[in-house]
């Protein structure tokens, strides 16, 4: 009988302890549904005035005014990107530290052998907030080639003469230039900056000669008359700019470029609050405001689910490690 009383006893404590856990299980969870129950930060692992933060600091505001709450910038610029990734790869995996990372961080594993985090690995992807296509942009009083063409000529009869300016080694912007190199049978200088705001500011200031960049941080230079664009890397012309030609009918059918910027968490984030960041980020990115500025900029919203950005990053990163491989792209 005592043994019988004794395992009613536990037995009763189990369904106790279980009924205790189903009753704070929906509580927790709705706690963790409650994000952001504060401020959010989002690390960007470029300097301002670059193409992320040409996209993250007007989904900053949309989000911040959709959900009460702020969309804090932190700006960790250097070594092309991979040194503000490692940063937000080792952060609180609590839906507090976002990371909007761009087409760079699917080139950098192919170029940087000793990262100390893994894109697909170490992140749990959110959206695909913005893809733009690149363009060759010149300052116009270094060259002062009127068109493509023009351009291209000087460019085979005086190699080294030029040299373009990037985000850094491994970056988009430096393996759009090599490519360039590759396709043309030319040879332009490349020289790596921190991000590409402070590469545009030596563009403009005439310390670099050429650029090969994204629409993002580009279009308002072009607009201003403080840059010229040449060419769209890409099959066809882009809607903001229609007068800027495309490499397909300068007759570079091969020779497309695009770069694309999206939000991840870090590894372990609760499913609950991956779910609603990534819907706030949509919201975010869909209010009038932000697509305004996104078709100032040419750039598109993708529609992608959270799982198709995931299976679109890993496809870009055995993408980019054959154009490491053909192009013979190193760091500088």
């Amino acid at each position: 009988m005592t043994t019988a009383f004794t395992f009613s006893s536990k037995r009763r404590d189990v369904l106790r302890l279980a009924a205790a856990g189903l009753a704070t299980g929906p509580l927790w969870a709705q706690a963790q549904s409650g994000w952001p129950a504060k401020p959010v930060t989002v690390v960007v692992p470029f300097p301002a005035g670059g193409g992320t933060d040409a996209f993250a600091r007007p989904l900053s505001a949309s989000f911040s005014k959709l959900t009460g709450k702020q969309l804090i910038i932190d700006n960790r610029g250097g070594a092309g990107g991979t040194l503000g990734a490692s940063i937000a790869a080792k952060a609180q995996p609590d839906g507090y530290t976002l990371f909007m990372g761009a087409v760079h961080h699917t080139i950098a594993p192919s170029m940087y052998p000793k990262l100390d985090y893994d894109i697909e690995k170490d992140f749990v992807p959110l959206a695909l907030v913005a893809t733009v296509p690149q363009v060759l942009v010149v300052n116009p009083k270094k060259v002062t080639e009127g068109d493509f063409k023009s351009f291209l000529e000087m460019l085979r009869k005086s190699p080294g003469k030029l040299n373009y300016g990037s985000a850094g080694s491994g970056t988009s912007h430096h393996l759009a230039g090599e490519l360039f190199k590759q396709q043309t049978k030319t040879f332009i200088t490349h020289i790596p900056y921190r991000g590409a705001g402070p590469a545009l500011q030596d563009l403009i200031a005439g310390n670099v000669d050429m650029m090969f960049d994204g629409l993002g941080s580009s279009a308002a230079h072009i607009k201003g008359g403080r840059i010229k664009a040449l060419m769209v890397a890409g099959p066809k012309r882009n809607a903001a700019f229609p007068d800027v030609p495309c490499a397909a009918e300068l007759g570079l059918p091969e020779y497309t470029v695009q770069t694309w910027y999206g939000i991840w968490a870090p590894k372990g984030t609760p499913a609950d609050v991956q779910a609603r960041a990534s819907e706030e980020i949509r919201k975010a990115g869909n209010t009038p405001e932000a697509k305004a500025v996104w078709a100032n900029q040419g750039a598109e919203f993708s529609s992608m689910t959270s799982q198709q950005f995931g299976q679109f990053v890993s496809a870009e990163v055995k993408r980019w490690t054959q154009v490491v491989k053909l192009s013979g792209a190193k760091l500088d």
